[in-house]
Formats: structure tokens, C-alpha cells, sequence
């Protein structure tokens, strides 16, 4: 089994297990104002975590959920078992199960599975972007004018002061905008054409890895910018590489 292969087996495992708990009365194992983690997001980083650590023993494992494996490892699977608890929780059936793996520092393959419609997206370096195994590929939308946007806005208030300026800004442009609830899904949108950029001014590593090496595969572009304080978060802005996005930064 390919990298690419286990990867996929387990987004699916672990997507499978979330169809079937999605609409039951989840457990909160955390909560704060902006945020909920559930019991769940741990149980599906576990399933991701036996799958490939049993396949590959000596490889790093970094997920929302904590880390696993071997740290000096130069293989490392990235991976956010469920992107967008907080729709979860409330019924939204808008989330994802994301895994990537990155080698030497590099991101070589990505999944991104969404259990409910059951879309699953996947990508390797040197290979084209996939959506439920067929080609895909960025928007040629050229105008701000005809584009669908999708802006986060973060958490705190730093975050959110520079989220609602962008969207403002990109309101008066743009031809729809959306506030999604899933960075993974948002860029797997943007690389199937879906959408035409997404910029958020704080996102964690395991939100966007798979989705940085989808859209780059797919035509588009992502620029990161690492946040001087928080480790593995970044600023981003993801687009189908031909709208003009910094007219609205």
C-alpha cells in the first residue's frame, strides 16, 4: 500500500466513524467561547493514529489531538481528524477528516474526505489533484468581480479585527463571500474550482497541510506566513493564483 493509499484508508475509516456518530448527542470534552472539542476528535485521531503507526511504526504523528510515534522521525503525518467540530456538534453537516504527510520537511501527499457528502480528495507530489478519483483543477475565474471568497476570521481578537476588515473589503468586490466552518474543505473547494480564495489571518498547520499541496497540484497558489508567536499557525491566502487577492489583504 502506497502512502497515498494508507492515508486515504484511513480518512475514510475515520470518516466512516464520524458518518455514523453525526446527529447522535456528542460528548464536550472541552468548550470555550469560539471553540468545542468533543470526545470524538480524539477517537478519530486514535483510529488515524493505529492505522498508519501500525503500517509505519517509526513515523511522526502530529495531529490537533497531540502527537504520536517517533518525533525525530524525518516522516510525519499530519493530521486533523475532524476539521469543523464545531459544525459537527451543532448538525452542520459541513466537516472533514484531513491527513497529510510531510517528508524532510516537504508535504508529498494529502487527503481530505468529507463524510457526509462523501467527497474525498487526494493529491501526491508529482501526481495530479483528485476528487473522488477523477482530475481536477483551480477556477479561471481572472475577476474579483465574478470570484466566491471564503474568509475566516479567527478566534481572538486580533484575528477577527483583520478577518471582518478583509471581508468587508471583499464584499464590495467580490461576487459572493462565504464563512465556512472548515479551512480543509475550503481549500478543497478552491481546488475543484468551488471557490476562488481563502484567507484567514491565523490557521493551524493541520487545517491547511493537505489542502496547501491540493491547490498548489490544482493551479492555484497558497502563500504562509508563519505567526511569530504560535508555533505551526500561520496566515494564509489561498486562491486559484489568477483573481488579484491582495486587493483585498
Amino acid at each position: 500500500m502506497t502512502d497515498l493509499e494508507l492515508a486515504t484508508h484511513a480518512a475514510l475509516t475515520a470518516g466512516n466513524f464520524l458518518r455514523a456518530e453525526f446527529g447522535k448527542t456528542a460528548v464536550v470534552d472541552e468548550e470555550c467561547h469560539h471553540d468545542i472539542k468533543l470526545a470524538l476528535d480524539k477517537e478519530s485521531q486514535e483510529m488515524i493514529t493505529q492505522i498508519l503507526l501500525n503500517a509505519h511504526p517509526d513515523d511522526a504523528l502530529y495531529g490537533e489531538e497531540g502527537i504520536a510515534g517517533n518525533q525525530d522521525s524525518s516522516r510525519q503525518w499530519i493530521v486533523d481528524p475532524i476539521d469543523g467540530t464545531v459544525n459537527f456538534f451543532y448538525g452542520i453537516p459541513h466537516f472533514c477528516v484531513s491527513i497529510a504527510l510531510r517528508i524532510d520537511g516537504e508535504i508529498v501527499a494529502g487527503v481530505i474526505h468529507d463524510p457526509i457528502v462523501q467527497e474525498t480528495w487526494t493529491v501526491e507530489k508529482g501526481g495530479p489533484a483528485m476528487h473522488n478519483g477523477n482530475p481536477i483543477q483551480c477556477s479561471k475565474r481572472t475577476k474579483l468581480e465574478e470570484s466566491i471568497l471564503f474568509v475566516g476570521c479567527g478566534k481572538d481578537g486580533e484575528a477577527l479585527k483583520t478577518g471582518m476588515e478583509r471581508f468587508a473589503r471583499a464584499s464590495l468586490r467580490a461576487r459572493k463571500m462565504r464563512m465556512m466552518g472548515s479551512a480543509a474543505l475550503g481549500m478543497a473547494y478552491i481546488a475543484s474550482g468551488r471557490l476562488d480564495a481563502y484567507v484567514e489571518s491565523r490557521i493551524s498547520l493541520w487545517d491547511i497541510a493537505a489542502g496547501q499541496l491540493l491547490v498548489e497540484t490544482a493551479g492555484g497558489k497558497v502563500d504562509l506566513s508563519p505567526s511569530p508567536n504560535n508555533p505551526d499557525t500561520y496566515s494564509i491566502v489561498a486562491s486559484n493564483g489568477l483573481i488579484p487577492i491582495e486587493e483585498i489583504l
